[in-house]
């Protein structure tokens, strides 16, 4: 029962930190990636915070699973990092060509061989070493 409360807590720890606490600079890049509401306030890189918990998750996965502040805070900050260099609509354009290029055959020449998905992959690459070299990430 106390694992469950405690992995539910880390989980709402873990989107507020998401939610609230991130921060962002405003760049040349950044400043593409802006969205002027009718009320005159921006929002920076309209990432659904639905993906951004997902990227968090799976981060803190590929670095031991410990659910540690430093870790969430680290990921947590990557995902906003990668923001600042891709819209969203590219984000996840890139995740999906990277995900299926290791289809076999003609069914994956699709998004193995276009010069776009080579692009994005690339793109996506860039964007998380720069994320890794800003936030820490180990």
């Amino acid at each position: 029962m106390n694992k469950k409360v405690f992995l539910l807590s880390a989980i709402l720890l873990s989107s507020t930190l998401l939610t609230a606490c991130s921060t962002l600079t405003l760049s040349e890049k950044s400043v593409e990636n802006t969205i002027a509401t009718d009320t005159n306030t921006i929002v920076m890189n309209s990432y659904p915070t639905r993906d951004r918990v997902e990227y968090v998750f799976n981060c803190i996965a590929k670095h031991g699973g410990k659910l540690d502040y430093i870790v969430q805070y680290a990921c947590g900050c990557k995902i906003d990092k990668i923001a600042e260099k891709l819209t969203f609509a590219e984000y996840e354009a890139a995740s999906t060509f990277t995900m299926l290029r290791s289809t076999p055959g003609e069914n994956g020449s699709v998004f193995r061989d276009p010069a776009q998905s080579k692009d994005l992959r690339t793109r996506l690459k860039e964007a998380e070493a720069y994320a890794e070299k800003s936030c820490f990430v180990k």
